[in-house]
């Protein structure tokens, strides 16, 4: 198996399908590279299919009239990003930008309307993903409008080390001023948040590896959003 067809079978849009419904969905599928720091779809741009990536990390953001930059998203292989303009039919709601270079596989709304017109189970995977990307949001919001930092940051830790399936460490998927916008904070204030996670025995910070030294203080971290003093 290729890796495209690899990151198709085992992507949450497709999982589950037959072979043979993969593989209609490898016959629409184009592959489209990025260098690191390129634009792949403005805000407000028409939404004329969505993505899934390959190799390398995507960014989902949106920018104030300021300049200011929220990071809504990190998207990793196999995560698809971009669907919700494939069933509304509407613009791009935010940015998004290769974070380093990246393979992307682009899926054009058209082809992808066509499909599941004819095979309409393709569908109900893709609203299993809208759901579950709606309740992440939900919890994002919840995190920045009413936990401190360090709440915020012992959630995502946790949210990481279910995603890549380790319960013992974690690799950032970003670099810690990206996460810090991430996480609604600035880099000063998240590397404060670090040092005293590691200093209290919550976490081990190794470059980019995070060593989750003790789980139910994160967990209890992540719940009431404040470490002690």
């Amino acid at each position: 198996m290729t890796t495209i067809d690899a990151i198709i079978a085992d992507s949450a849009l497709f999982k589950g399908l037959s072979p043979a419904q993969q593989a209609r969905i490898r016959a629409i599928a184009r592959t489209v590279d990025f260098d690191r720091g390129a634009p792949i779809f403005h805000e407000g741009e028409a939404g004329t299919g969505f993505y899934i990536v390959v190799q390398g990390t995507v960014k989902i953001f949106k920018t104030s009239a300021e300049g200011k930059e929220q990071i809504l998203h990190i998207y990793g292989p196999g995560q698809p990003f971009g669907e919700v303009p494939v069933f509304a039919g509407q613009h791009y709601p935010a940015n998004a930008l290769a974070v380093e270079k990246s393979r992307l596989l682009f899926i054009a709304r058209r082809d992808f309307i066509d499909l599941i017109t004819a095979h309409p189970s393709l569908a109900l995977n893709m609203l299993a993903v809208l759901s579950m990307r709606l309740r992440q949001f939900t919890v994002q919001v919840e995190n920045l409008s009413l936990k401190e930092v360090p709440g915020r940051l012992a959630s995502y830790l946790i949210y990481l080390a279910e995603e890549q399936d380790n319960p013992d460490s974690v690799r950032l998927p970003v670099s810690k001023g990206q996460l810090a916008s991430l996480l609604g904070t600035i880099p000063e204030t998240l590397s404060r948040i670090f040092n005293k996670m590691s200093a209290q025995g919550y976490i081990e910070v190794q470059g980019a590896e995070i060593v989750l030294r003790d789980h139910q203080a994160l967990e209890e971290l992540a719940e009431t959003g404040r470490l002690v003093a």
